[in-house]
C-alpha cells in the first residue's frame, strides 16, 4: 500500500513519521512524507501532480495553517492551505477509492455551549483560522457526497503539543526567564499529545498492508479529562520541577486571569471540550481499543510524561 503523509515538518507530521517507523506499519507499505519543500500546498496543480504520480491508497494530511492571530490578516493563505488543499486531496481520494485522514480543530465552534461538543453540534467559528478549517471540512464532505468508493475520517482535536513550538514549551521557557506568570483560567479544553493522536490515526486507518475499513465521517479525538490554560501551566511547571528543572517560577507564582484581560487579534472559543463518544464506539466496533495502549491515559498523565521527556533533552 502506498501511504502519503502531508505536513512532515509540523508537530503532528513528525509524530506520524515516528509512528509509521514501527515495523507493524512499514511491512508491505511504501510510505512517503511530504513537506513544504516537496509540495506547495497553495498550488492545487502541484498537489494533484504529486497524487497522480505517487498513487496513494492512504492520504494523511497533517498540514495546516495554524497561525491563529496571523490568519486574521492572511486569510487568503489560511483558506488556501486549510480549505483548498484538503479539498483537492478529498476529491482525489473520492474518485480513486482511496482513504483520507485529515485533522481539524475545536476552533470550528464558538465555545458558547455548556459541556462537551459532539460531532452533531452546529459549527460557528469565531476566527478566520476557525472559518478556514470549517469550510475545509464542508468541502471535504462534499467531495465524498455522491457514493464515493473512497473513505475519509476528519479528526477534530484541541491544544496539540509535540515536537515543535507549543504552549507547554512556551510556559517552560517563560518559567526560566520570569519570577511570575499570568495565565488564562476561563478557557477550557483538552491538551492533546501529537504522539497520542498519531497513534489513534494510524490504527484507525491502517490494517497491515491495506487501509482499514471504518465508518467515514467527522470524529472528535482528544484524551480523557479537561482543564484550562492556567491548570495546564500549573501542571507543566510542577512536572518540570519534579523532573529537576531549574525554574524561577513555582505553581504558586502563576496567577489566573480571565481571557478578557489578555487581548489577542483572533477570538478563541471559551469552551473547547470535545466529546469522544463517537470515536470510542467506532474503535470498539473495530476491536482497536485494546490495541491502543494510551487511549485511556488521561491528558494530565500524558503532559507529565511529555515534560519529563523534555527535561532529559
Amino acid at each position: 500500500m502506498n501511504i502519503l503523509v502531508f505536513g512532515k515538518d509540523g508537530q503532528l507530521g513528525k509524530a506520524f513519521e515516528q509512528q509509521l517507523q514501527h515495523s507493524f506499519f512499514q511491512r508491505g507499505n511504501t510510505i512517503r512524507f511530504v513537506g513544504r519543500d516537496e509540495c506547495d500546498l497553495m498550488d492545487a496543480i502541484q498537489i494533484t501532480d504529486l497524487l497522480n504520480a505517487f498513487k496513494p491508497q492512504l492520504l494523511i494530511n497533517t498540514a495546516a495553517y495554524t497561525a491563529v492571530d496571523q490568519a486574521e490578516t492572511e486569510s487568503d493563505l489560511a483558506f488556501a492551505i486549510n480549505t483548498k488543499a484538503p479539498e483537492v486531496m478529498a476529491k482525489y481520494a473520492a474518485s480513486h477509492g482511496a482513504t483520507l485522514l485529515h485533522f481539524s480543530t475545536d476552533y470550528v465552534f464558538d465555545g458558547s455551549k455548556r459541556g462537551s461538543y459532539t460531532e452533531l453540534d452546529r459549527t460557528n467559528p469565531l476566527s478566520v483560522y476557525g472559518k478556514s478549517k470549517e469550510v475545509g471540512e464542508r468541502a471535504m464532505l462534499n467531495a465524498f457526497f455522491d457514493n464515493s468508493p473512497g473513505q475519509f475520517a476528519i479528526l477534530r482535536t484541541s491544544w496539540v503539543y509535540g515536537d515543535g513550538g507549543n504552549f507547554i514549551r512556551t510556559i517552560l521557557r517563560l518559567a526560566k526567564e520570569r519570577t511570575s506568570l499570568q495565565v488564562i483560567d476561563d478557557q477550557y479544553g483538552v491538551p492533546t499529545s501529537a504522539t497520542w493522536l498519531a497513534e489513534v490515526g494510524c490504527y484507525l486507518t491502517i490494517d497491515g498492508e491495506k487501509p482499514r475499513q471504518f465508518t467515514s465521517g467527522i470524529y472528535h479525538a482528544v484524551p480523557l479529562g479537561e482543564t484550562n490554560w492556567y491548570g495546564l501551566a500549573s501542571l507543566v511547571v510542577q512536572s518540570a520541577l519534579d523532573a529537576g528543572q531549574q525554574l524561577q517560577v513555582s505553581p504558586t507564582a502563576i496567577s489566573p486571569i480571565p481571557a478578557s484581560g489578555y487581548r489577542l487579534p483572533a477570538p478563541r472559543p471559551m469552551n473547547s471540550r470535545l466529546s469522544t463518544n463517537k470515536l470510542q464506539i467506532e474503535l470498539e466496533r473495530l476491536g482497536l481499543v485494546s490495541k491502543l495502549p494510551h487511549w485511556n491515559t488521561p491528558w494530565d498523565e500524558q503532559v507529565t510524561a511529555y515534560v519529563k521527556q523534555l527535561s532529559k533533552n
